[in-house]
């Protein structure tokens, strides 16, 4: 029976120069030992077993992946030509291959781990004429590295959509209750001027202002504006703001915001209180001994005895004024009738902005005028110019007046005219609550406080 070796002589002579991956196999001679020449391990491969004259033939086995690509690599034609050689070069033929050794020729196999031994430092080194490994796509990471970083600072609302405020009142309101909110059309145009006149007058200030209410005729609806405007403006800021009552002629500004029965019933300290312990106030709840509330306005009230109210001096105000400017940021004066009282130089030193108080009468509107020509000529050409003038329908006068006539007439020498409509809420001259008003006077409140805000700079 011949021997296995010699039936696969002719195997070997035709796949001369390409080693193969053999299995292990039991081959067993007749007498039942096994053959050590064949154990199945690999003989290492070397670059310098493969040579020119091996093109053309099957690629071989590698004994690493690095020898595989550089094999398949060195068998591709190159897309770009090399400087140094021509581009349409003729390609020798492949010379013919060497006969395979004879199989005695073998060397006999080595164990195994010496065989790992030597093919660790061919499998760890690549060839270094291999190519470069590179990605043909861009991954995930190289995307998200390259995309620009999201500022969500200048832009909050990136990822969340900007959800519609809820609409009150009207057909809107009523939708949305019954929906239970799932249709929001938003607020109408109305409600939108409203939060808008909200905005203005919320606006954070930095530092402590001053507006003088004033007027040539009393009666006419400066104490009520006073009250109106400081309670809307404590309704909408953040920071209580203060009235102060320097009207000589025994103001009533307190009696207006709290009524006349809750301020006899208080302990009624005035101006003049203050203006005496006024070394001792070192702080807001010192000061608070001396003011009244009417929910978030505080107020200062005037000096109610006829001998004593005429006797405030501007330097007497602008202590005050000093004191509050440390505590509050907006402050209100009402200063009664006239501009050449005692108290009026101080009160105008320190104003921000006027607001001159006028009615729909042609005597009142004249007056205003007066007022306005009067302060452009003492001096106060920045206090005219900027002035909010406010007329309040507070009589209902008759149908004789014009009462468009008077509002052009006044409006091109001011800032801004706010008319007032008739309401009893004001007229009565008794308390004045937001709550009894009409819409239409307490928007007209809230206009005259938003102008208040936009004229501090």
């Amino acid at each position: 029976m011949p021997h296995p070796a010699d039936q696969s002589a002719g195997a070997q002579a035709e796949d001369a120069g390409q080693p193969q991956l053999r299995r292990r196999r039991d081959l067993r001679r007749a007498d039942g030992s096994v053959d050590d020449a064949w154990t199945g391990t690999m003989p290492a491969v070397t670059p310098e077993m493969s040579s020119s004259n091996d093109a053309g033939k099957p690629a071989t086995r590698r004994s690493s992946w690095a020898e595989a690509a550089a094999a398949a690599d060195a068998t591709k034609p190159s897309r770009a030509p090399s400087p140094a050689q021509p581009q349409h070069q003729p390609v020798a033929p492949p010379a013919a291959a060497p006969s395979a050794p004879p199989i005695a020729s073998v060397p006999p196999a080595t164990p195994l781990a010496e065989r790992q031994d030597e093919l660790a430092p061919e499998a760890a080194a690549p060839p270094s004429d291999a190519p470069a490994f590179r990605r043909s796509r861009p991954t995930v990471a190289d995307a998200i590295a390259d995309s620009p970083m999201p500022d969500f600072i200048s832009s909050p609302g990136l990822f969340v959509k900007e959800q519609k405020p809820r609409p009150r009142g009207g057909i809107r309101g009523a939708l949305y209750n019954l929906t239970g909110g799932a249709w929001n059309l938003g607020p109408g145009p109305k409600q939108r001027q409203e939060d808008e006149l909200g905005r203005r007058i919320s606006r954070q200030l930095q530092g402590s202002y001053n507006t003088a209410i004033l007027s040539l005729k009393g009666g006419i609806g400066k104490t009520s504006t006073t009250v109106g405007v400081g309670l809307t403006l404590a309704e909408f800021r953040g920071d209580a703001p203060c009235a102060i009552d320097a009207n000589p002629d025994s103001g009533d500004l307190v009696e207006r915001a709290l009524g006349e029965g809750i301020y006899q019933q208080s302990s009624p300290r005035t101006i003049t209180d203050l203006l005496e312990n006024i070394e001792s106030i070192d702080s807001l709840t010192a000061l608070a001994r001396y003011m009244h509330h009417a929910g978030r306005l505080h107020l200062i009230a005037g000096e109610q005895d006829p001998e004593v109210s005429d006797s405030l001096t501007a330097e007497e105000y602008l202590r005050i004024r000093k004191l509050i400017s440390s505590y509050y940021s907006v402050a209100l004066t009402d200063c009664g009738t006239g501009v050449t009282h005692n108290a009026m130089s101080g009160i105008l030193q320190s104003a921000d902005n006027l607001v001159i108080a006028a009615g729909y009468a042609v005597s009142g509107a004249k007056r205003a005028r007066s007022t306005l020509h009067w302060l452009a000529s003492h001096g106060y050409e920045d206090l005219a110019r900027n002035a909010i003038v406010v007329i309040t329908d507070k009589d209902e006068v008759s149908s004789r007046v014009d009462k468009e006539a008077i509002e052009e007439h006044l409006s091109g020498i001011c800032r801004e005219l706010i008319a007032v409509p008739h309401d009893r809420g004001v007229a009565d001259g008794d308390l004045v609550t937001l709550d009894v008003l009409k819409p239409e006077t307490r928007r007209a409140y809230k206009e005259i406080a938003a102008a208040i805000v936009d004229g501090y700079r």
